[in-house]
């Protein structure tokens, strides 16, 4: 069976995750991305059986070009993506190859911030106060809307937390507007309610019958205006009266098929509100790491969703044990020039994680976004204060530098 896999640049999700699991599952895989030596170089140290790992050249944000690159190639059995940019391409292809897929209304709504506010209003389960500004209108109309100050302004399709700001007043806003425009030509911008409340994720995994959620995370926040996601602390089960309204959420927008990974606002009446929808499993390794303190095959079963192959009722996650994860964040702009080397290890019973997120060597601005993170630190084990303090003594005796 041959499984097509829609990628931009090359991702430990991908790498590590979901190319090792087509493996396990006995799969051919035909990699398509727009930077294909990338990914070719990525893939060395990958064991596949010879040819059963191939990566082609491909335009992957047009979905008529990769029908056309999967129809002048190999028949299909399943079309899949875990990139944000590309859900809706993937849709359509396998869709037009009559394969299991997410519906690609859905997909469109989860990125399209814009268009996820108006659909969630339309729908009647919750309305968040929100304007689109088309690419090269100018912000200054913005003056003409009665806006909630203050309010949150955003990239429409935006990820990573970038350009993502916190505004105060209708002057601050114009100028921000500017300058995001400025830095990303054509881009449309959403201004909307800013929602207050405690951060949270809620992972589903479903295969269109059957949804399982498989828990959730705890974020901890940057102080505002930006919104950097510095710690996650994953939680088995969220209050069910919130999950069932977030659930209720994305039953509105029609996201049930493969991975989700949802951010939301639990406000302080007990009220969830979307942030977010990620058509996709969860990134920056959290995933990879969600697949071991669950126990579960977790990347095997989000491919089989989309190979027709229905999901088990009972997924047999784990349910004793707790995450905690500390991200390590470049406070300047300049190059890395020392880090810790990767490692996994055992720490008074606590099984500790660190991976780089950014190599010695690599010169970065300040992003003040999550592309600020120098790595990332995994403690897992039963008790969450024990959690904390391991990763926080890791970060404490360890050095990131970075030379101006």
């Amino acid at each position: 069976m041959r499984l097509y896999l829609l990628a931009h640049n090359p991702t430990d999700s991908v790498t590590e995750g979901f190319l090792p699991a087509a493996s396990r599952l006995g799969l051919d895989v035909t990699v398509i991305s727009d930077d294909a030596a990338a990914h070719r170089l990525a893939y060395t140290e990958l064991s596949f059986p010879a040819g059963s790992l191939e990566v082609l050249e491909c335009d992957v944000r047009d979905f008529r070009e990769v029908i056309g690159q999967i129809s002048r190639h190999r028949t299909p059995d399943a079309v899949f993506t875990n990139s944000d940019h590309l859900q809706t391409q993937a849709a359509l292809a396998a869709e037009y190859f009559g394969l299991p897929a997410k519906d690609w209304k859905s997909t469109l709504r989860a990125k399209n911030k814009a268009e996820l506010r108006r659909h969630l209003t339309d729908s009647g389960v919750d309305t968040v106060w929100s304007a689109e500004l088309a690419p090269d209108q100018d912000p200054a109309d913005l003056h003409a809307l009665d806006i909630p100050f203050p309010c949150i302004v955003k990239p429409r399709e935006g990820v990573a937390s970038e350009d993502v700001r916190l505004v105060s007043d209708i002057e601050e806003l114009v100028q921000l507007g500017k300058e995001i425009q400025h830095r990303r030509p054509g881009a449309a911008l959403v201004v909307e309610e800013f929602l207050v409340g405690e951060l949270r994720t809620l992972e589903t995994l479903g295969d269109g019958t059957v949804r399982h959620v498989l828990g959730g995370f705890e974020t901890r926040l940057s102080p505002p205006p930006q919104f950097v996601e510095e710690v996650l602390e994953f939680v088995h089960a969220h209050p069910q009266p919130v999950v069932d309204q977030v659930l209720a959420q994305l039953d509105a927008l029609g996201v049930g098929f493969g991975a989700c990974h949802t951010e939301f606002i639990v406000q302080p009446d007990g009220r969830a509100r979307i942030v977010e929808v990620n058509y996709r499993a969860i990134g920056d390794r959290t995933d990879l790491m969600m697949a071991g303190f669950l126990g579960i095959p977790l990347f095997e079963h989000i491919l089989n969703v989309h190979l027709g192959r229905p999901l088990p009722a009972d997924l047999g996650a784990r349910t004793d044990l707790r995450a905690h994860n500390l991200a390590v964040c470049a406070d300047r702009a300049g190059t890395l020039t020392a880090a810790p080397e990767p490692c996994d290890l055992d720490v008074d019973g606590i099984g500790l994680s660190y991976r780089p997120m950014r190599a010695v060597g690599a010169r970065h601005p300040h992003y003040r976004t999550n592309r600020d993170y120098l790595g990332m630190i995994w403690t897992i084990g039963p008790d969450l204060t024990e959690l904390r303090r391991v990763a926080a003594e890791f970060a404490a005796v360890n050095r990131w530098e970075i030379t101006p």
